[in-house]
């Protein structure tokens, strides 16, 4: 069979383990330059189940998909050096602000645009947002048929997708047909590593807007070798309705934010012993913290 054509929609998000005071904006969104910024961890799943398909189809292009600021370019350097043969970094000003609805419509127009897509696979949430709804909502406005909480992609063969899911109370496996929406669990296997090949290869790679300040040398390494241009689109290179784009096309809106800091108060140290261990399990008994 002939390869497929994989898009991975992957974002850059704020590593909400070092969450401190400043991490909101007083209008309610997130303060993305005050928190390191990572790959998404369910969108590395993802990756890693494109890849696969790319290993196992001879002739499959995986391309990742991002919609950020110029710094989200990271995250599709971080693709490549793991086997994606390209990627395209959605950013404007346009964008700012978007929930899951305009980041939806923002994606599909995008997604539109590239041409025939066969696979479209997402992690199934952000750690940012946990609201799980892009993928989904993405599959909707494409009128593409979708299958969430994937665990593997076990075939996409014949124009048919086989894919097994994790859900609450078991596995199943389902199938369903091209073009399709995947959305991946924490529960699939993680993304291999860099590959030290990819990262010689690729390390110099930069969005137009990361050009900016290079120097001659720099631009002309970006014209001899093309495939160290990520692509970049503004709104202007995809078919919008500026009114369903960033803060005027999102309904969601943040009510009230609330810090909360945990204290630890009372500790009591235990011993590796049979007797400390004992004594701990009649109190948690006691106090019905078990039992």
């Amino acid at each position: 069979m002939k390869g497929l054509k994989i898009v991975v929609l992957a974002k850059q998000v704020p590593d909400t383990r070092n969450v401190g005071k400043d991490a909101m904006k007083a209008d309610g969104t997130v303060n993305r330059a005050a928190l390191p910024a990572i790959f998404n961890p369910e969108d590395l799943n993802a990756l890693e189940q494109a890849l696969r398909l790319k290993d196992k189809y001879e002739g499959t292009e995986v391309t990742l998909l991002t919609m950020g600021p110029g710094r989200a370019a990271e995250i599709i350097r971080e693709g490549l050096y793991r086997g994606a043969d390209n990627g395209i970094l959605l950013s404007d000003r346009a964008f700012a602000g978007s929930d899951t609805l305009a980041t939806s419509y923002a994606l599909s127009c995008t997604l539109k645009k590239m041409g025939k897509i066969d696979i479209i696979i997402a992690g199934r949430q952000a750690i940012d947002g946990d609201t799980a709804q892009v993928g989904p909502q993405v599959a909707e406005k494409l009128g593409f048929p979708q299958i969430t909480y994937a665990e593997d992609i076990v075939s996409a063969e014949k124009g048919n997708v086989v894919v097994k899911r994790r859900l609450e109370r078991g596995v199943e496996t389902v199938e369903g047909k091209m073009p399709m929406v995947v959305t991946v669990n924490a529960s699939a296997p993680e993304c291999r590593p860099r590959n030290a090949k990819f990262v010689m290869k690729c390390k110099h790679a930069r969005a137009v807007s990361e050009m900016q300040n290079a120097t001659e040398d720099y631009i002309a390494l970006h014209s001899n070798r093309p495939y160290l241009n990520i692509g970049e689109w503004s709104v202007n290179d995809i078919d919008t309705n500026s009114e369903e784009l960033g803060l005027t096309g999102s309904p969601t809106k943040v009510k009230s934010i609330e810090n909360v800091v945990f204290q630890a108060k009372e500790a009591k140290v235990l011993e590796p012993t049979d007797a400390d261990m004992g004594e701990l399990m009649k109190e948690l008994i006691a106090n019905h913290t078990i039992g």
